[in-house]
């Protein structure tokens, strides 16, 4: 199945939906700089009323603590990404802690194969550590698991009280269904839209509703990559409408269930129905 141009996806959501969840977009000093305001306000005029927002970073922390506290519609998650290892000082997991009170989940945290990525040994330590900490602060966990899926999931059985989300999951349908018997959601975004992502969208359309979270960490991606476009909220409506047409069920239906998820799993408060 083909997936939806901008013209089709807004056409498939011809009016706004309420309540809608956007699980994982950032939205730091690093990007909307300028125009936050203005992003705002697009996310809320299609009914995108609630943004989870992950810092990455140690550098970002306050930063997005601060950002989030200025706008009802955003909510923090803190960790240290697998690529920001060398922010990290010492206390870092006092400084973690401490911020942790404001925050709706621990992540976005996990392991990553790419080039340049940290030594694997560090990498995991690092994860093992903040999975240790969601635990005992009674947090879930955003997680990243850029070709480490398998490790992941077998790290997670260390951790079986614990619950999160793998978020951007592009891993195989048996992958997905060992994440969803240990009790973790799937984060599907942008790249569901992307011409290439046959294998994806297939492996969507076979997932069952109530373990999917919709996010736009992945930014709309057109025929050629990225090209600079950025992760707007308000590109959840596409992403909703792609994975409605794959099912095929409607826009609303996919937006009850995956901001049902949603609510549950970060103990939202105050989302429309």
């Amino acid at each position: 199945m083909e997936p939806l141009t901008r013209d089709a996806a807004n056409d498939a959501v011809a009016l706004p939906l309420r309540g809608l969840v956007d699980s994982h977009c950032h939205l730091d000093d690093a990007a909307f700089d300028v125009d936050r305001d203005a992003v705002v306000r697009r996310a809320t005029a299609v009914g995108v009323h609630t943004i989870i927002v992950p810092a990455y970073s140690p550098s970002y922390w306050f930063r997005v603590r601060e950002v989030c506290a200025r706008y009802p519609e955003l909510n923090p998650a803190f960790g240290v990404h697998p690529l920001y290892l060398e922010d990290r000082e010492a206390g870092w997991e006092d400084v973690l802690a401490n911020c942790l009170t404001d925050a709706v989940a621990l992540g976005e945290i996990g392991l990553d194969t790419c080039a340049g990525a940290p030594d694997a040994l560090r990498q995991r330590a690092c994860f093992t550590t903040q999975l240790a900490m969601a635990r005992q602060l009674r947090l879930p966990v955003i997680l990243h698991a850029r070709g480490c899926v398998e490790e992941v999931i077998l790290i997670l059985r260390r951790f079986p009280d614990l619950r999160g989300v793998l978020h951007s999951f592009s891993g195989s349908l048996v992958q997905a269904q060992r994440l969803i018997d240990l009790g973790f959601l799937l984060g599907l975004g942008g790249a569901l839209t992307h011409p290439r992502a046959r294998r994806l969208r297939a492996t969507a359309e076979r997932l069952p509703a109530e373990s999917l979270l919709m996010e736009t960490d992945a930014p709309w991606q057109p025929p050629y990559a990225h090209l600079g476009t950025r992760n707007e909220p308000a590109y959840l409506t596409m992403v909703i409408a792609s994975l409605a047409r794959l099912r095929h069920t409607s826009v609303q239906e996919v937006a009850r269930i995956t901001a049902q998820n949603a609510r549950s799993l970060f103990s939202l408060q105050g989302i429309p129905q």
